[in-house]
């Protein structure tokens, strides 16, 4: 399925959103119902296509939160200044029609066989596609070890979170607030860096795979310092918005 998808000549088609969920004040999943979906990998993208009545057209790039096999589905952020992100999050209602094409990438992908342990860096919005990979992971009966740092600015900024909160066997979820912190919160408070994943990460010679996602920053930082405490620069996987992060 992988190298057909890969190689298979993408095309746009109309999908209709069938499900519209609340995660944050400013992120929304739409999950849609896309007739012509020839199935995708966990960590993949797709694109988003709207056009405007004057003809003008905006594309964007967004990684799919959904398992393989599950309806497709994304996580959208809000963000004020974006072209596409605010009519998503704030007009699109299930009913809806939405142009897409996918799914994309090849590289920021896992399969079961690819192996662990697992370790899941994710920034902010950084999570979907690490979703996708704990939806994948758990639908195929993987026991692969995961360990998932998740940095977000407040608790009310983290997404999924009622699903983070009952992972499943095997997998253990680390917060840090970066900004501001509950009463009683136990958790990390700081900026994911190269002391914060010395207690957290596998260790080097555990030879974990690690998928990093999220703003270029928080991305450079954790795979610098994964590579810099002697992971092999190969098992560092990395995806940075602007890359397939849409606006």
């Amino acid at each position: 399925m992988a190298g057909t998808a890969l190689r298979r000549r993408l095309t746009w088609q109309v999908a209709k959103v069938s499900a519209v969920t609340v995660e944050t004040a400013s992120v929304r999943t739409l999950t849609l119902d896309v007739p012509d979906w020839p199935g995708h990998q966990a960590g993949q993208h797709l694109d988003i296509r709207l056009t405007a009545e004057d003809g003008y057209v905006a594309e964007r790039s967004y990684s799919i939160a959904s398992a393989p096999g599950e309806p497709v589905a994304i996580t959208v952020e809000r963000l004020d200044d974006g072209e596409v992100s605010p009519y998503l999050t704030d007009e699109l209602r299930a009913g809806d029609d939405l142009e897409l094409r996918g799914p994309i990438g090849g590289y920021f992908v896992w399969e079961p066989e690819d192996g662990g342990p697992l370790l899941l860096l994710a920034g902010g919005s950084g999570i979907v596609p690490l979703r996708s990979i704990l939806r994948h992971r758990e639908r195929t009966g993987s026991t692969v070890p995961v360990r998932l740092l998740y940095s977000s600015r407040t608790l009310d900024d983290v997404i999924y979170q009622a699903e983070l909160d009952q992972p499943a066997r095997g997998v253990e979820v680390i917060h840090t607030l970066t900004r501001q912190q509950p009463p009683g919160w136990a958790g990390y408070a700081r900026r994911a860096d190269a002391a914060l994943l010395a207690e957290v990460a596998w260790p080097a010679d555990a030879m974990p795979l690690a998928y990093a996602c999220g703003p270029t920053s928080f991305v450079e930082a954790v795979s610098q310092a994964l590579v810099q405490s002697g992971h092999p620069p190969e098992r560092v996987k990395t995806e940075r918005f602007g890359a397939t992060g849409g606006t």
